[in-house]
């Protein structure tokens, strides 16, 4: 926590420690406070609502250290205090341990909000209106799966109700706290904290956790106050419950800003844009490291780095735009141009040839098998893909020849090169060339220095057949019936041009235009795995079918 002199007598509570188990597998590798909303983490729409000076008390369990990271390398100006919960999964854990577990830090006023509850109003604190008791609650959405609210005919909190309780108003797992002292005594009700033989009952697997009211968390406390004739303030708010999936979706739709970047999900990383700064977040340690010390071979044509973590690092945000918002077919000829400086060449070696076979060909089985794998599906001789007959992957993969395909040319190498990930500045604040190169490639089979200049011409043509801003607003199409497969997808006009300047500036240039394409199939067979369904799939059925007409 930063050491500074709290200029407020009210504390904030935030708890991520459970595992969000309603989001499935978009929390198998992150808490689900980090999921992306709008291009930022949940908590970010939480943390930015509060001023610097005021106290954030973080219950930390499920990947809490990513929480942790996220949160100072984001927010260094914020004031945190991080709590590690030491029992947030199984018997006994629950919302209600894990508030009084930070008992000891929370004994002044305090406001508690859900680590997945984002809300779009201003947050009354004491800096902006008269402090009291208060409860938000929504008639957004409504529903057996929230607990929600009565009021009383001065428009005041009546009681709060269980789930499967029916009202026309949600309580949204938000409310400021000021009679503190009753709420942490009701909290510690001895009745139920202290009855052995239900605790018993708990431990045998006879009653589940989550059916005693003390684990049920802040509302146990708020209903017994209520029914204590404490009063609360009802303030109605703009909300979305990010915990639950198809309100998340919702979300990430209506809450994305205009013209931000494309970015895909991925479930072990992401890419997010907080506090002027870009920030990428990798669950493998060794791949970060390797990011930020590629910054150094990369020169001038990448953002420096400002901070790091373990598993993140971030830099500046830059003023511009990417190319795929306004690539024109002179700028892309300028483009391609330029690339001839950054492709600084190198001697070919064994180590290099080596290198790109097991870049291409043991990434690639190994890709395909997660594949399969990830999505419980077999290799099939029999498909029928857009009306033809396709063989299987795997026999297709073994026919190819792979000493051609291995025979690269050794240059320094983006590793990601699509329109996505080349930016336009409008100044030129990193005294950069005309292009500034983003989220490049954490390393060529283990080499940081020396990769394959056929692989980064591969991502560009990549790029050039799949548009992210396309695939994001879902203009695509996948289906499957038995044996049968049937994709199809949008492709920009522009994009369309640039591929035939690509091919034919490749061959002026006396590169392989067929290693390009074969390349380039191997590579949507590599990454469809990484992605989500139905995506994943039309691009496995592109790359395979791809390299059968190749």
């Amino acid at each position: 926590m930063v050491a500074r002199e709290l200029m407020t007598d009210y504390k904030v509570f935030l708890p991520c420690a459970g595992i969000g188990s309603r989001l499935d597998e978009k929390t198998k590798f992150i808490n689900k406070g980090l999921i992306s909303v709008g291009n930022k983490p949940v908590l970010s729409h939480i943390v930015e609502k509060f001023d610097d000076n005021v106290e954030i008390i973080v219950a930390l369990g499920y990947k809490g250290d990513y929480v942790k990271q996220f949160l100072e390398i984001a927010y260094p100006k914020k004031l945190f205090r991080f709590v590690k919960i030491d029992k947030y999964m199984g018997h006994g854990s629950g919302l209600g341990y894990t508030l009084n577990y930070c008992k000891h830090h929370l004994q002044c006023k305090f406001i508690f909000i859900s680590n997945d509850t984002i809300i779009i109003d201003e947050i009354p604190s004491l800096s902006k209106r008269n402090w009291k008791n208060w409860i938000g609650y929504s008639d957004k959405f409504v529903g057996e799966n929230y607990r929600s609210i009565t009021l009383t005919q001065d428009g005041k909190i009546d009681s709060l109700l269980e789930k499967n309780n029916k009202s026309d108003l949600s309580y949204i797992g938000m409310c400021g706290i000021d009679d503190y002292q009753k709420f942490w005594s009701l909290m510690d009700d001895s009745s139920i904290l202290k009855d052995k033989k239900l605790q018993n009952k708990i431990d045998k697997g006879e009653i589940e956790p989550s059916s005693i009211p003390i684990l049920t968390g802040e509302s146990f406390a708020l209903q017994k106050m209520l029914n204590n004739g404490i009063e609360f303030d009802a303030i109605k708010f703009d909300w979305y419950d990010a915990g639950n999936l198809e309100i998340l979706e919702r979300a990430q739709k209506l809450l994305k800003p205009k013209n931000s970047p494309n970015i895909l999900d991925k479930p072990n990383e992401a890419i997010w844009f907080v506090n002027e700064s870009v920030i990428k977040f990798h669950v493998d340690t060794k791949f970060i490291q390797n990011r930020v010390k590629r910054t150094e071979l990369l020169d001038f044509y990448c953002p420096p780095i400002t901070a790091k973590t373990k598993n993140m690092y971030s830099y500046k945000y830059v003023n511009g735009h990417t190319l795929s918002e306004g690539v024109t077919t002179e700028n892309f000829k300028f483009f391609l141009d330029h690339l001839k400086d950054f492709h600084v060449t190198y001697p070919k070696t064994n180590k290099f040839v080596n290198n790109c076979r097991k870049f291409y060909k043991n990434k690639t089985f190994e890709r395909v098998n997660f594949y399969f794998e990830r999505f419980n599906l077999k290799d099939n001789n029999r498909e029928v893909i857009n009306g033809e007959r396709s063989n299987s992957i795997k026999s297709t993969l073994k026919n190819l020849d792979w000493d051609w395909l291995s025979d690269g040319i050794p240059v320094r190498f983006h590793g990601d090169l699509h329109f996505e990930n080349i930016l336009v500045p409008k100044d030129n604040a990193f005294h950069t060339p005309p292009f500034l190169f983003v989220d490049w490639r954490q390393d060529f089979s283990g080499d940081l220095k020396i990769g394959d200049i056929y692989y980064d011409f591969a991502k560009i043509f990549h790029g050039l057949i799949i548009s992210h801003e396309l695939i994001d607003k879902n203009l695509f199409e996948f289906k499957r019936n038995m044996n049968e497969i049937n994709y199809d997808f949008l492709i920009k006009n522009i994009n369309l041009d640039c591929q035939k300047i690509f091919i034919k500036w490749l061959g002026e240039n006396n590169y392989d235009v067929v290693k390009v394409k074969v390349l380039t199939a191997l590579i949507f067979l590599n990454i469809a795995g990484l992605h989500h369904h139905p995506y994943s799939h039309l691009l496995f059925s592109l790359g395979k079918k791809m390299l059968g007409e190749l």
